[in-house]
């Protein structure tokens, strides 16, 4: 597989195809701010050599001089629910992984990048389906 691009912003890797609605609510989501403004600070990546990229093999892709703190999925799960749950991986702690519905990622994005909050806030936040969906 290709090296994922080095962005300033999270990257959002597609890894799922199967579902093209699924995908466009996605983005949608994202470039929505949310209800106090916050949009998460992502870079779009839609490219099907990365279909059925798991978080390690994401690992090994990385490059070199990405320097945000995590790395965002949108798996077959994401795409197959309709809270739209991305896998987020935490780079900075060796590759933990938490689901946040794609509405609240700006929180996450916004709060790691600027080392506000933990990672293991949200972990510990999330639901009794293993979700984060906000505070």
């Amino acid at each position: 597989m290709k090296q994922l691009p080095s962005t300033l912003e999270a990257l959002v890797v597609r890894t799922d195809f199967s579902a093209d609605g699924s995908w466009d609510a996605v983005r949608a989501v994202l470039d929505s701010p949310s209800k106090d403004g916050f949009l998460a600070n992502v870079a779009l990546v839609d490219d099907r050599r990365y279909e059925g990229l798991t978080p390690d093999q994401a690992l090994d892709l990385m490059h070199p001089a990405y320097r945000h703190p995590l790395l965002v999925l949108a798996d077959s799960t994401a795409v197959t629910s309709a809270d739209l749950p991305l896998l987020v991986v935490d780079l900075w702690g060796g590759g933990r992984c938490v689901r946040v519905v794609a509405a609240e990622l700006w929180s996450i994005e916004n709060n790691l990048s600027g080392a506000n909050m933990d990672f293991e806030e949200f972990a510990g936040a999330v639901d009794d389906d293993g979700v984060f969906r906000g505070f």
